[in-house]
Parts: structure tokens; C-alpha cells; sequence
């Protein structure tokens, strides 16, 4: 088998809530992934990720884990899980785990035992501190989710830490023995036979041990804790010891994401001789339309900046390896975010597809982003259940906001946007279940879904399926240098790639009008290898005039 198999991987990403309901209690299931396989088969993926399985009650959509080694029985039985991944594996696909190990549960084993008393054995699992003389928490961090990221214990006179809610406190990596007990949890589904792990918030696991109070203005107050967890003084120590006593042992890919990381970081995780990661989920880019409200916002990227970002992260990386997303379960839909989701969502989706999987780096596709799936319409603020989106939603009503604005920002912006159920087909319960869903469906589902998408041979999904095939056709697309060209160019994004003698230019207009582009002297006579419009409009040799948001791909023959 080939050792680095992950760099010429497609990896699909199934929210199990939202992906496929069989036994029609109107959430997801793992009986539902198995039976949808020969979709994800015949779209040429590679490899599943899944967002947490686990035994949760819930507070954040399962990355609160009570339980690392059991179902949560809203998806099923592990008798489920074994047939889900012998089933993918004997389709030649991959399955990879959430591994969420900076905090569990608060109704974790751990915890209800930490929180009990100072002298147990676990007593030390989780990072508890003393009140300050006035009795109030430890430092000003803030939580992800709002409020103090401490909560005090009565029983222990003390606070334990949570960067996000109150129902996920943090671990205590300072202590082997949790270290340890974390490993054997990862050895667990590793000997199951799965094929590596997404690592939650992997970047916050080691906290400064002087836990430093945030200046005034240094974070928002929401993420403060930065201050203390972000990149801290033991990560990488503690990230090699997990390969060295753990991954190592295994053929698996890993990809860790990484808040509040820059390249610099991002170069430590993935150099290859320094045994940590493969890769990392970097930020930087979902960062470039932020507002006064943070992710909560209607301001518009800068193409300039994308460009930048995307480009930096191929580039500085250094032998370390790329990870390519537009969205995930924490972000609204690409096409809304960064094409158009009116008149030109099918090019615009087709548009961005090309962009990111014509790069230098392993592409992640979430589910319905081949099927050019945008941001949902809800009629009320009301039909929001993500925590984050309810939390913000409250901020800005207390800061005087209108309910237009508030709706207007959590359709640009709410995690919700991403977890509605899967649009199978266009009907009633749109072939996801019979029972009234977990989370409303989109009303687009009526015209965006899968069945629609199957039978039309010009749709968004058969689009994603070529270039799926063309990046196992083509090594240069897997292995080819990169190289920004047009920096400046506030309409089109272009690139240039190169492997043993051939070239691939890759030309995406991010335009709602008709723009000109003139070709590099070494595509005259190239051929186009995918476009997303049928034809390329020439005005001479040199020069095209592309349609609103076209891509086209030429390949020089070498």
C-alpha cells in the first residue's frame, strides 16, 4: 500500500444526524451511511470522515463525549458501526474518526469522579483551580459559547476549565496517566480497523501553566482562552508522543484542526520528520469576511485575501501537507459564502470545486456540496437549534440589532446552515425520513437534491465526480508545484501547476459579469481538461473572455 495513500485521497465528510434516517425517528443513522455507500462510491470518494458517534447527551452536537467506546444510540449499535466500516472497506472506502480529546463530557466517567473529590484517582483528569480571594473564577477567559470559561463545583470549592460549554470540560494533558487513558480510547477503533482520525481543537490541548489573564481587546472575550491553550508550550511534545505511542503503530491518516494557528505553526504539525500530524484544518481563510459579530456577519471577502491565504498555506507549508475545504459542520455553504446562490449557483459551485480541487493538498468535500447546496432560508430565528447560532443570535438582540439583521446574519453565518438534513430527493421528508426531522429541512431541497442531481448529466455532482477522477488520472494535480499567478486580478483567481515537464493552468473567474483574461504564452495550444461551461470563448491566441464565474482547466501536453 502506498504509505502516503491520504495525499491523493478524496475525503467526504457525513454529519451522521443529517445524512440518511432508516428506522424513522427523524435523525440519522449508521445503518443510514451503510445503505448510502454506493453514492458516495460512485461519486469516486475515498475516504469518510464522521462528526462524533459517540454516547453524548448532546450539549454540542455530540463533541461533548460521555462515552469514547460506545454508540450513541441514536445512531445505532456498534454491531452497526462494524458493518458500516467492512462494508465501505470492501468499496475500497476509508473511514476516518472525530477524535475529541481536548474535553469530554461533563457526564463522563472522568469528570463525575474528578468533580466528586480532590483525592480520587481522577481527580487530576481535569484542570480545576482555586477562586481568587474575592471568590470569583480563576482568570477572566471567556467560553466559545458565552460566559466565564470556568464554572465552579461546590463540592470541590474550586472551577474547572471549559473553553467551550459549561457540559465540555477541558482535560488535563499535564497529567500522563489522562494521557494514557486518552491513547487506550484511540486503540480502541484503531484495532476496530478504522483509518485514522479528524482531531478536534487539537492546537488547545496544552495550557500555559501560569494560566496568564487576557489583555483588554487582546481577544474577543469569546475565545480569550487563546491566551493560555492556543499553541501552548507542550502541544507538540504531547503530539508526539500520541504518534509515537500510538499512530505510529497504524496505517492511518490524521488531520488536526487547528484554531488560532498560522503557517509558521501549521509547518511544526505537518513536517513529516517531526512525527505529528499529516495535516491540519487552518482557519485563516474562513477568517476573511469576519465583522463586528465575528463569524456573524454580511461583510464580503476581499478576492485579493483569499487568494493570499490559500496561496500561503500551499506554499510556506514546507514539506508539511495541505488540507483544501471551503466549508464543514462549523461553516454555511460555499456557494452562498463564496460564489453566488442566486442565478449562478450551479456555476458558481462547479466554480469553487475546481479552485480547490485542482490544488496542491488533500480536498474535503461535506456532504451536499456536490450537490451545490446553499445556505438555508428559515422563515424564523426560531428554527435555529445550534448552540453557537442561539448564543449569538441572543448578543445581538442585546446589543439592539433588529430581527431583520439578526435573520439576515444567521443566514449568512449559522453552523445550522450546514447540519439540515440531506436532501435525497425533492419530496416530502426529501428521502432523509418519514418522522419530523431533529432540525428542519431546507425548503431548497424542492429543487436541490440528489435525485434531480443523478439525472442530469450537467449537474453539480457528476462535475465533482470528474474531478474526483481526474485527480487519480493526473499526478500533477496531486504532486505538482504551485504557483499564484495574477495576484492582483480582483475577478479571476489563476494558478499554475507543474510535475515532470507538464503544466496545468487553472483559470476561475469569481465575476457575476462577462471578464477578459489573457493566457501565459505556454497554453496556446493546450487542451482544456475540465471547464465548467461548454465552451471557452476565444478572442484571439492569447485571450478569453469568461462567463460569469466560468473555470476552465488547461493541461500543456509535456
Amino acid at each position: 500500500m502506498n504509505k502516503d495513500w491520504w495525499k491523493s485521497s478524496v475525503v467526504y465528510q457525513v454529519y451522521p444526524q443529517s445524512f440518511n434516517d432508516t428506522n424513522n425517528d427523524g435523525v440519522g443513522d449508521l445503518k443510514g451511511i451503510t445503505e448510502k455507500l454506493p453514492y458516495l462510491s460512485k461519486l469516486g470518494i475515498d475516504v469518510i470522515w464522521l462528526n462524533p458517534i459517540y454516547e453524548s447527551p448532546l450539549v454540542d452536537n455530540g463533541y461533548d463525549i460521555a462515552n469514547y467506546r460506545k454508540i450513541n444510540p441514536m445512531y445505532g449499535t456498534m454491531e452497526d458501526f462494524d458493518e458500516l466500516l467492512e462494508t465501505a472497506h470492501s468499496m475500497n472506502i476509508k473511514i476516518i474518526m472525530d477524535l475529541v480529546v481536548n474535553h469530554t463530557s461533563d457526564q463522563h466517567e472522568w469528570f463525575l469522579k474528578s468533580k466528586s473529590s480532590k483525592d480520587n484517582e481522577y481527580s487530576d483528569f481535569y484542570i480545576w483551580k482555586d477562586p481568587k480571594e474575592d471568590g470569583s473564577e480563576p482568570t477572566n477567559w471567556g467560553a466559545t459559547f458565552g460566559g466565564a470559561a470556568w464554572t465552579y463545583v461546590p463540592e470541590r470549592k474550586q472551577y474547572y476549565l471549559h473553553c467551550f460549554a459549561p457540559g465540555q470540560p477541558d482535560l488535563n494533558w499535564e497529567n500522563p496517566k489522562v494521557r494514557e487513558a486518552v491513547y487506550n480510547e484511540m486503540r480502541f477503533w484503531l484495532d476496530k480497523g478504522i483509518d485514522g482520525y479528524r482531531m478536534d481543537v487539537i492546537s488547545l490541548l496544552s495550557k500555559r501553566q501560569d494560566f496568564p489573564d487576557a489583555l483588554p481587546g487582546e481577544y474577543d472575550y469569546a475565545k480569550s482562552y487563546y491566551k493560555g491553550a492556543s499553541n501552548g508550550p507542550r502541544i507538540h511534545e504531547f503530539l508526539q508522543e500520541m504518534n509515537r505511542e500510538v499512530l505510529s503503530h497504524y496505517d492511518v491518516m490524521t488531520v488536526g484542526e487547528t484554531a488560532n494557528t498560522n503557517v509558521q505553526q501549521g509547518k511544526l504539525y505537518t513536517d513529516p520528520s517531526r512525527h505529528e500530524l499529516n495535516m491540519v484544518f487552518q482557519f485563516d481563510h474562513m477568517h476573511l469576511d469576519y465583522g463586528e459579530y465575528g463569524k456573524f456577519s454580511d461583510v464580503k471577502f476581499k478576492l485579493s485575501d483569499l487568494k493570499k491565504s490559500l496561496s500561503t498555506w500551499i506554499n510556506d507549508l514546507g514539506d508539511g501537507w495541505n488540507s483544501l475545504y471551503w466549508d464543514n459542520h462549523d461553516q454555511p455553504r460555499n456557494v452562498t459564502r463564496f460564489g453566488d446562490d442566486g442565478v449562478y449557483r450551479v456555476e458558481s459551485a462547479k466554480m469553487l470545486a475546481t479552485l480547490l480541487h485542482m490544488m496542491k493538498g488533500t480536498p474535503y468535500v461535506f456532504q451536499g456540496d456536490e450537490l451545490g447546496m446553499k445556505d438555508v432560508p428559515f422563515t424564523s430565528l426560531d428554527q435555529y437549534k445550534d448552540i453557537e447560532t442561539v448564543f449569538m443570535c441572543q448578543k445581538m438582540k442585546d446589543k439592539g440589532e433588529d430581527e431583520e439583521t439578526i435573520k439576515k446574519y444567521a443566514y449568512l453565518s449559522s453552523r445550522d446552515n450546514a447540519r439540515t438534513p440531506f436532501p435525497w430527493n425533492g419530496e416530502e421528508g426529501s428521502g432523509f425520513s418519514d418522522a419530523k426531522p431533529w432540525i428542519d429541512y431546507s425548503p431548497d431541497n424542492k429543487f436541490i437534491n440528489a435525485e434531480d442531481e443523478l439525472k442530469d448529466p450537467n449537474s453539480v455532482f457528476y462535475y465533482y465526480q470528474k474531478l474526483i477522477r481526474l485527480r487519480k488520472e493526473n499526478p500533477i494535480i496531486v504532486y505538482g508545484s504551485y504557483k499564484l499567478l495574477d495576484e492582483e486580478d480582483s475577478d479571476i483567481f489563476s494558478y499554475e501547476r507543474e510535475y515532470e515537464g507538464k503544466k496545468l493552468l487553472v483559470v476561475c473567474s469569481f465575476a457575476k459579469e462577462k471578464v477578459r483574461y489573457t493566457l501565459p504564452d505556454d497554453y496556446k495550444d493546450a487542451e482544456i481538461l475540465i471547464g465548467n461551461y461548454e465552451n471557452v470563448l476565444k478572442t484571439d491566441d492569447k485571450n478569453i473572455i469568461l462567463n460569469p464565474y466560468q473555470a476552465v482547466v488547461y493541461l500543456t501536453k509535456g
